[in-house]
């Protein structure tokens, strides 16, 4: 590591690191977690930068983190991130803190259609910087940390400003600066919630294909493996891939030998937890019938053709916009926002800003197309050939 990036590790050298940042207009910000390897995703590094100045800091040798939450909470300071939903999640469930004033590059990044929004292709493109890849999934909870591996943290933030501003100078080249800050004012509002209400093996990829039996002993294997990860802290695909639980589910094995025919279960795994894994597929078979869990079913909306003709035509007109502005098209609106512009009809254009999927930029630039788009074209209803009456949006 260069000396010119301290670790900060007491409480000391965090104090004397904000007084040196103090009165800075802007700060870069980064966090390190570890969710490839601990069963609980933490802060276990924060990167920190001015346009001068670069340091590393390590939460976990330091009780209080007072300054760092101050120059976020300060609305003299813009702090700049690089996908900040994640970080400000993080930071908002371990600390409670929160971020008054954002910049976020890959969000910029996107409303310039860039056409690589990551970090490593931006730093690559504007600096001519290449990230070492070897860290991508590095264990940030370790310690102690190499040289190459703060090396790596620090350069998460050295060029942030630099590319910020080179992003901005493009937003107001392109009348899109306005864009941006209503997005950047959303993220102000990020807080990390729980997952919804629905059981966590539920979740796993084709576990709603399964049925009665299959579930129930899917639910055990879970549980079993969720027990054992949050014990170790590990990550859970440590304990056990879901691949060869829904694989088990389906076919229960009877004994280690036939668990250890399981795609995805070594030896080692077998010999290791074998009897564990067993007892968890022994007590999904003797849950009586009655008790048998299911998935419940959303009941289908009905098809309504008014409804499917309206989205598929906001499709095509936001599809046309979206090439005429050069942007993707979930980015110009995603098709969520068009399902639910499509699904309430609006009449005029205040009936469209008062959908909140809708953000007031969109409105703005696009709102008069999409509102033609939803509205049924004359030739639709007389039964001709419909045209497309969009206008190009300025």
């Amino acid at each position: 590591m260069s000396s010119a990036i301290p670790l900060i590790q007491s409480a000391a050298h965090l104090d004397a690191l904000f007084v040196r940042l103090r009165g800075e207009p802007l700060l870069a910000v980064d966090t390190e977690a570890a969710s490839f390897h601990r069963f609980l995703d933490r802060v276990y590094l924060l990167q920190i930068s001015s346009r001068d100045e670069t340091a590393v800091v390590d939460p976990l040798a330091l009780e209080s983190l007072a300054p760092f939450a101050e120059a976020l909470a300060d609305p003299g300071v813009e702090i700049v991130f690089h996908d900040a939903d994640y970080d400000l999640r993080l930071l908002d469930r371990q600390y409670g803190f929160r971020v008054t004033r954002i910049f976020d590059t890959r969000v910029a990044a996107q409303l310039l259609n860039e056409p690589g929004i990551g970090l490593a292709a931006l730093l690559e493109k504007y600096f001519g910087v290449r990230l070492d890849k070897r860290f991508q999934r590095a264990d940030w909870s370790a310690r102690p940390l190499s040289p190459e591996m703060l090396e790596y943290a620090a350069s998460d933030t050295r060029h942030l400003a630099a590319l910020r501003d080179i992003l901005k100078a493009q937003l107001q080249a392109r009348g899109r600066l306005a864009w941006a800050e209503e997005e950047f004012a959303l993220l102000e509002d990020i807080r990390w919630s729980p997952p919804d209400g629905e059981a966590g093996y539920l979740r796993l990829k084709g576990a709603k294909a399964l049925k009665g039996r299959e579930l129930a002993i899917l639910r055990e294997l879970f549980e079993w493996r969720e027990g054992v990860a949050q014990r170790s802290d590990r990550a859970t695909f440590r304990i056990l891939n879901n691949e060869p639980m829904l694989t088990m589910s389906r076919q229960p094995p009877a004994d280690m030998v036939a668990l250890k025919t399981i795609p995805g279960i070594g030896g080692e795994q077998a010999e290791r937890r074998g009897r564990e894994i067993l007892a968890a597929v022994k007590r999904g078979l003797e849950i009586p019938d009655r008790e048998l869990p299911r998935v419940e079913r959303t009941p289908r909306r009905a098809y309504d053709p008014a409804f499917e003709a309206r989205v598929e035509r906001l499709k095509a007109g936001r599809n046309r916009l979206a090439s005429q502005l050069d942007l993707a098209p979930g980015v110009l609106c995603p098709n969520g926002t068009l399902e639910t512009i499509a699904r309430a009809n609006p009449a005029n254009m205040e009936a469209l800003a008062a959908l909140s999927d809708l953000r007031r930029w969109q409105w703005r630039e696009i709102g008069a197309d999409l509102l033609a788009a939803a509205a049924e074209p004359v030739e639709e209803r007389n039964g001709a050939e419909p045209q497309t009456t969009l206008r190009p949006s300025p």
